[in-house]
């Protein structure tokens, strides 16, 4: 794909200069593919083909930019996409006498979106990198927040039922011995410098 696009990039020039090699005369017709090619309004098929060629080339260009482009802001590349696109289709498929006039009411709906939508991107990408705001981090961190704190109300719960349940036992039986030898060393202390005061 990488090199197709290449040689068409490449045979740009050489492709627009195809209308220098077309009939000049008026009722000149040209048939592609089974596909019969007139003047279709203008003086002559070469004005005809370099009129079209002035669309082709562009929007194909655009087409490779808009596959291969790596930034952020690629969807912009749709703008003046679909405005060759869209004049493409007015000089083919048009009756008018004049081209290239209304197509920017068919833009304007395709540029509302594009644009929205990449100014979303924008923003998201500006407080990422910029303002070092990243709202996916924050929604992670403050679901972790929320877990811990709901397992320990869990916790808490669960340890009061336990002391409820447990009401019946004797307290005496709960301390550890080494508590207790603690409190009497304590109170040995406490007694020997009451009465050691002299």
């Amino acid at each position: 794909m990488e090199s197709l696009g290449l040689i068409l990039i490449a045979l740009a020039p050489f492709i627009f200069k195809i209308h220098d090699y077309l009939p000049e005369e008026p009722d000149a017709t040209i048939s592609i593919f089974g596909y019969t090619i007139d003047k279709n309004g203008f003086n002559h098929i070469s004005a005809y083909v370099w009129f079209l060629l002035n669309k082709i080339i562009p929007l194909y260009l655009l087409i490779i930019w808009f596959f291969t482009c790596k930034h952020w802001w690629y969807h912009i590349i749709l703008i003046p996409l679909c405005m060759y696109a869209f004049q493409l289709f007015e000089v083919i498929y048009s009756e008018d006498e004049y081209i290239d006039t209304e197509n920017i009411f068919w833009l304007l709906p395709v540029c509302m979106v594009v644009t929205i939508f990449v100014y979303f991107v924008r923003v998201k990408l500006y407080d990422k990198y910029v303002h070092g705001i990243d709202l996916e981090a924050m929604e992670a961190e403050l679901q972790a927040f929320k877990d811990k704190s709901n397992y320990s109300i869990k916790s808490e719960k669960e340890s009061l039922e336990d002391i409820k349940s447990d009401s019946t036992v004797d307290l005496s039986e709960n301390v550890s011995k080494r508590t207790l030898s603690k409190l009497f060393r304590e109170f040995r202390l406490s007694i020997k410098n009451l009465f050691n005061f002299t």
